[in-house]
C-alpha cells in the first residue's frame, strides 16, 4: 500500500541539533570574527605606525597589557570546547556570563574611533554582538527534560532501559 502523501525524495532533512554544538560552532564563529577585525586594523592608517612606537589604543604597549589582551582572547577562544565538554547547568550558566561579558567588551572597541570609521566599526561591534546574542538566546532557551519515569530512565550517555 502506498501512503497517501509520499515524503518528497527532494526534502532535506532537518536534525535538532544539541545545544552544545551550536555554542561551540558560535563561539567559534565569535573568534574568527574578532581575529580577521584584529587583523584588518592594522590595515588603517598610522596603526603600524602606532604600534611600532609602542602603543596600542593609547596604551603603552607592556607585559601586562599584552597578557589581557590574551585573556580576553583566551576566554571566548575556550569556550568552543567547554561548550562541548561541561555539564549541561555548568555550560548554560557560564554561556549566559561569559556571552554578557563580552558585549560590553566588544563595544569598547569603538571607544575612540574617528567617525570615518563608523560603519566598519557599527558593522563589526553589530556582527559580534549579534553572535553573542545568539549564544544568550541559545543558552537561556536550553531545552529542560521532562520528569516523566520514562524519560528519566533514558539519558543521552547511556543506553535506553529495557523493561521485560
Amino acid at each position: 500500500m502506498i501512503p497517501a502523501n509520499p515524503p518528497s525524495r527532494s526534502a532535506l532533512e532537518d536534525l535538532r541539533k544539541p545545544v552544545q554544538a551550536k555554542l561551540a560552532a558560535a563561539w567559534a564563529s565569535f573568534m574568527f570574527l574578532v581575529i580577521y577585525i584584529d587583523y584588518f586594523h592594522l590595515y588603517q592608517p598610522g596603526e603600524i605606525d602606532e604600534i611600532r612606537a609602542g602603543l596600542i589604543f593609547e596604551f603603552d604597549i607592556s607585559p601586562t597589557l599584552m597578557t589581557v589582551f590574551f585573556v580576553i582572547i583566551a576566554i571566548p577562544t575556550l569556550m568552543v570546547l567547554l561548550s562541548l565538554t561541561l555539564s549541561a547547568q555548568v555550560n548554560r550558566a557560564t554561556n549566559l556570563i561569559v556571552a554578557s561579558l563580552y558585549i560590553p567588551i566588544c563595544v569598547f572597541n569603538k571607544v575612540g574611533v574617528s567617525w570615518d570609521w563608523a560603519l566598519y566599526y557599527g558593522l563589526t561591534i553589530g556582527v559580534e554582538v549579534l553572535i553573542l546574542a545568539f549564544i544568550l538566546r541559545s543558552a537561556w532557551t536550553w531545552p529542560r527534560r521532562t520528569a516523566s519515569p520514562e524519560a528519566l530512565a533514558v539519558s543521552l550517555d547511556n543506553p535506553p532501559v529495557i523493561r521485560a
